[in-house]
């Protein structure tokens, strides 16, 4: 049996259909530019492993139209990705806020080597990319919002971040299946941090339960 063969412009096509049905803009540019990487991811993934769906059209859904879920959530100026593997969802975020800036964290070498790699193929320079443990990170200026689709609760995304927050800044977590039990366990450790809202998102594609959950410190 014949395998098709996905091309940039049927992934540019796939993209445009996903992002109109989201309700949301994007120029032929970002089009373009989201196209291209899923192209680099794809492959880059055959050699490094970045992440463990191979199939181009379920990156498409599964990892670019997953991330721009926050598009219409996104109001700070300098947000942080942490634990962003390939670049998910900072790097896509990116394409579609030129005019913010985005640092994208991970430990492992060979997934920020390939975040420099596309940041250099995209011309994303609104994007830094950082090669380290967040934990050991300091920053002179925090960040108005940390997002992650890494963290495997809300307690360690966290207690692993509040460092980097900036006053009156907010946790944005993209979570699978409502977390209330992560919530719960979160406010018996930091009762200081509050859920500001919990929204469940819709992926075009995907038919598994997403939900973001926003989170801040009381007071801030």
């Amino acid at each position: 049996m014949c395998r098709r063969v996905v091309t940039v412009q049927g992934i540019e096509g796939l993209l445009a259909v996903g992002v109109d049905a989201m309700g949301l803009k994007a120029s032929d540019q970002q089009l373009s530019q989201l196209a291209t990487y899923v192209e680099l991811m794809a492959k880059w993934n055959q050699v490094y492993n970045l992440t463990a769906i191979r199939d181009k059209n379920a990156m498409v859904s599964r990892h670019i139209l997953d991330s721009l879920t926050l598009v219409p959530h996104v109001i700070g100026e300098r947000l942080l990705d942490v634990g962003s593997g390939p670049g998910l969802p900072g790097i896509p975020l990116a394409i579609m806020f030129p005019e913010r800036q985005f640092s994208v964290l991970d430990c492992n070498g060979k997934k920020t080597r390939f975040m420099t790699q596309a940041k250099t193929a995209l011309g994303l320079n609104n994007v830094t990319v950082e090669n380290r443990r967040v934990e050991e990170w300091q920053v002179e200026t925090g960040f108005n919002e940390i997002t992650s689709r890494a963290f495997s609760s809300l307690e360690d995304m966290v207690t692993g971040t509040s460092h980097l927050l900036a006053n009156g800044g907010r946790w944005l977590a993209m979570k699978g299946i409502h977390p209330d039990e992560e919530l719960a366990q979160l406010q018996a450790v930091r009762p200081d941090v509050q859920l500001v809202k919990s929204i469940q998102l819709s992926v075009p594609g995907c038919d598994g339960e997403r939900h973001l959950v926003i989170l801040e410190v009381s007071g801030n």
